[in-house]
């Protein structure tokens, strides 16, 4: 059975707006159109695509049509340019990426590509144990993930690892770790995480034999306010060096001891033979690696 790219685009619009209505203004169709699109592709496939909720949500099979409404647009932009046909909108690129390498090296890496093709960005901020599932949704179009084994319909490209450094102020060390980062008093003091999914400060105090469960909590998650929190002595921090760094030079920062921890990093993207797309995973690689010293 062939996906018409109109109903497939549909579908994918829904899910990219929130609503029918917005769908509608994006489609230059009224809502009851987008409606019927969606009618006339459910009864075709004979399966449920779009889970009317607020938020709007998608079957498993919802998410596969909008993985194809997404291969559709790339292939139809690289066809055009190929062609020499004129586009009104540019490649839109959905890009699943953590926090720490859009506050450090992903920009840049980005800003690069526009100057030579004509595509946005909008960038989806997750953990990066769960932006391979933005993937398999049809949310992204590529991401930068911690899973190494390949999405199905994706490559992989070791991007290196992410370092991270556990830090406090000399004010909260004098306080809270009085004779050294013993577990006792790690499990007392106060620790600094992203969100609820960050594992990382975790993982550090598991290595150190302390119970992760312990430690009283601060969740501040945005990476640049993160480092805030941790140089006005909220609590201790698992820091990439280049945001450490600085502090750590002028002894507004010091290391508490522990091990380094390192997270690798990987770049996975649909198998589509689309330049955009390779021009991205180039510049991507690059810079990822010259940053992550991979």
């Amino acid at each position: 059975m062939w996906i018409s790219p109109e109903l497939a685009e549909t579908v994918a619009a829904i899910v990219d707006e929130g609503s029918f209505e917005q769908a509608a203004r994006i489609l230059r169709i009224s809502p009851s159109a987008v409606s019927q699109r969606l009618r006339t592709l459910e009864s075709q496939l004979g399966r449920v695509l779009i889970i009317r909720s607020r938020p709007i949500r998608t079957t498993d099979d919802g998410a596969t049509v909008v993985r194809l409404a997404r291969q559709y647009a790339a292939i139809e932009h690289e066809a055009s340019v190929s062609l020499g046909l004129e586009r009104q909108e540019r490649m839109h690129v959905p890009i699943a990426v953590n926090a720490d390498s859009l506050a450090t090296w992903l920009l840049p890496a980005l800003a690069a590509v526009t100057d030579a093709h004509d595509v946005t960005f909008e960038l989806l901020r997750e953990d990066e144990d769960r932006t391979a599932k933005l993937l398999e949704t049809g949310s992204a179009l590529a991401a930068i993930t911690s899973q190494r084994r390949p999405i199905a319909g994706c490559t992989v490209t070791s991007l290196g690892s992410t370092e991270y450094v556990a830090v406090a102020t000399p004010a909260f060390v004098a306080r809270w770790f009085p004779h050294g980062t013993t577990p006792d008093a790690l499990a007392g003091a106060p620790t600094i995480e992203f969100d609820r999914s960050d594992d990382v400060q975790s993982d550090w105090l598991r290595a150190l034999g302390v119970d992760p469960e312990a430690p009283p909590r601060h969740y501040v998650p945005a990476s640049e306010d993160y480092a805030s929190a941790v140089r006005l002595s909220m609590g201790w921090g698992m820091l990439p060096p280049a945001q450490a760094q600085p502090s750590l030079e002028i002894g507004t920062l010091t290391r508490i001891g522990g091990p380094d921890l390192a997270e690798p990093l990987y770049w996975q993207q649909w198998s589509i033979d689309s330049a955009a797309l390779n021009a991205i995973r180039a510049s991507v690689v690059a810079h990822a690696r010259a940053d992550l010293g991979a």
